[in-house]
């Protein structure tokens, strides 16, 4: 959905623990009405729409998720603790949350739908899709990748025809690059674990999503990245707060 319309606002929300205004927020119109996408910090996003709280990679490092809205549905990209907190789950979900996780993930919090790489699921109104993250280049002492190709997932989630990819923990996949028609990015860069802002750039160009954010980033690559995307026309680079 090229074109979209979006509205940078930083506030205080009426919720108590967002009094003090802490978290960014964008507000994107979508065919059924307001995204509001509030940046909570290193990978854990909300999205509230269309009557849903959506949240992303919940973080206890990164709020109190007591103060914050219940879920209606959670998306866990993988099982490392800044992603997989059962701790920031327990205080978001109900008996009519909707989680879905990778199957190591799963093993920590034992609930919710077990979620692989390339599938495609309808719930709540949203398609979701999944396609691998792993790392191709950056790897441990013993030579295994940060982040095994199969053990984690990106998501790709539509949202009356505003599709969103949160890349979670990976680097620019070839399964990435071949992806179209994405209107928002969440792409990580922080090293070693993820991306250079090469690496990310490589990425944007190559499936060109409309609004780009890197998320938990390393601040000394947001210069770097935004050099390298300065002849993008296509792609608009949006740094925020994480």
């Amino acid at each position: 959905m090229k074109g979209l319309q979006v509205a940078f606002v930083l506030l205080a929300l009426t919720s108590s623990a967002w009094s003090q205004g802490r978290f960014q927020q964008d507000t994107v119109q979508t065919a059924k009405g307001p995204l509001v996408m509030t940046f909570i910090g290193h990978a854990s996003l909300l999205f509230e729409w269309n009557d849903q709280v959506i949240y992303i990679d919940p973080s206890s490092r990164e709020a109190n998720f007591y103060q914050l809205p219940k879920a209606t549905m959670i998306f866990v990209t993988h099982h490392h603790g800044d992603h997989c907190d059962p701790a920031a789950l327990k205080a978001i979900t109900t008996d009519k949350t909707k989680t879905f996780m990778t199957p190591l993930a799963h093993e920590k919090w034992n609930q919710g739908m077990i979620v692989r790489p390339d599938q495609t699921l309808h719930i709540n109104g949203i398609t979701i899709e999944t396609l691998p993250a792993y790392n191709l280049e950056h790897k441990r002492d013993n030579g295994q990748p940060y982040h095994v190709k199969g053990e984690c997932v990106s998501y790709v989630l539509n949202l009356a025809g505003t599709r969103i990819l949160i890349g979670g923990d990976t680097e620019n996949t070839p399964e990435m690059k071949a992806l179209r028609d994405i209107d928002i990015a969440f792409l990580p860069m922080n090293l070693p674990y993820t991306m250079t802002p090469e690496m990310v750039a490589d990425a944007a160009k190559a499936f060109k999503p409309h609004i780009l954010y890197p998320y938990h980033y390393e601040k000394k690559a947001l210069n770097r990245l935004l050099e390298l995307m300065a002849d993008e026309k296509e792609v608009e680079v949006r740094i925020r707060r994480f």
